[in-house]
């Protein structure tokens, strides 16, 4: 709605993952990097975890289009809510195996003859799963006995596990130490620092066709991460917010009053945010944000 208002050739805060506006920030350089680097040197059990909303997906996308790149065989699994039934089912679609799909038997006996060619071609395969702190013990169970799969160079099978920070905890149980033990590569997105969303947000608008992006202050923007609390989903949330209203008002920069209009829009918790409804100044705040006692 706003694109052709500010001159963007797209929109710079989709909230869907693109890889395309991808902010290669250290940590998710490394993350992709250790990504790739497992997936090639056939580690086996890799894990990305992260709080919601900072790039865990984002990151998944950018490896599933290095592997199609690449022409690696691999089966993607985003719903994890699933049965060990569906969990077959679904590896047997993604990887086109030639057999009867409801059948666990008929898929692992497909799936280890495609595993066995793939690997005589000194090839691999891989199995992405988003989500997996949702899946349930005994699909984690056959996850575990999918990564016994494997040769004299290395497991046959790569998996990828993504998920929030509960899926840590979930390895760490008892009952799950033969899979933890089989990880071998760790990686863990944290929200980004001040100065990381000011690089994300100009970034962002650089790819969309503004630099030097002109929309957002240097003080707005150390707001908008303190709102944001870094998370870049919740970031892109914002922005995209801001420059809806900031476009309605026909103003090419935005404001700290629209920010505030935001912040209440999104039901944003923050900081000082209580004190801030209550009408008392916010200690974490600039000191323009409220009037003087004069």
């Amino acid at each position: 709605m706003y694109n052709a208002f500010f001159g963007f050739t797209d929109n710079p805060f989709n909230l869907s993952p693109d890889p395309g506006f991808l902010y290669r920030s250290l940590q998710h350089e490394e993350a992709l990097a250790n990504l790739i680097y497992g997936v090639q040197s056939r580690k086996g059990f890799i894990v990305l975890s992260g709080e919601v909303g900072t790039g865990k997906t984002t990151m998944l996308e950018c490896l599933r289009d290095f592997l199609e790149a690449q022409f690696i065989e691999f089966a993607f699994i985003f719903n994890s809510r699933i049965t060990t039934e569906q969990f077959f089912e679904m590896i047997a679609y993604d990887l086109d195996l030639r057999c009867s799909r409801t059948s666990k038997t008929e898929v692992l006996f497909a799936l280890n003859h495609l595993l066995l060619q793939q690997a005589n071609e000194g090839r691999t395969t891989v199995l992405i799963i988003d989500e997996a702190h949702n899946l349930e013990w005994d699909v984690m169970e056959e996850i575990r006995l999918l990564g016994n799969l494997e040769n004299r160079r290395g497991k046959l099978l790569q998996i990828v596990l993504a998920g929030q920070p509960e899926l840590e905890r979930k390895l760490d149980s008892p009952n799950l130490r033969q899979l933890k033990q089989r990880i071998v590569l760790r990686c863990n997105l944290l929200p980004f620092s001040e100065i990381e969303t000011s690089e994300y947000i100009s970034t962002r608008l650089e790819k969309a066709g503004m630099s030097p992006q002109t929309v957002f202050s240097p003080e707005l923007i150390a707001e908008i991460h303190r709102r944001g609390q870094g998370i870049p989903r919740l970031i892109n949330a914002i922005c995209d917010n801001l420059l809806l209203t900031a476009f309605a008002l026909e103003s090419k920069t935005a404001s700290f009053p629209m920010l505030d209009e935001v912040s209440a829009d999104l039901r944003l918790e923050y900081p000082g945010v209580r004190s801030r409804q209550r009408g008392v100044p916010d200690p974490y705040a600039p000191s323009s944000f409220f009037p003087s006692a004069d």
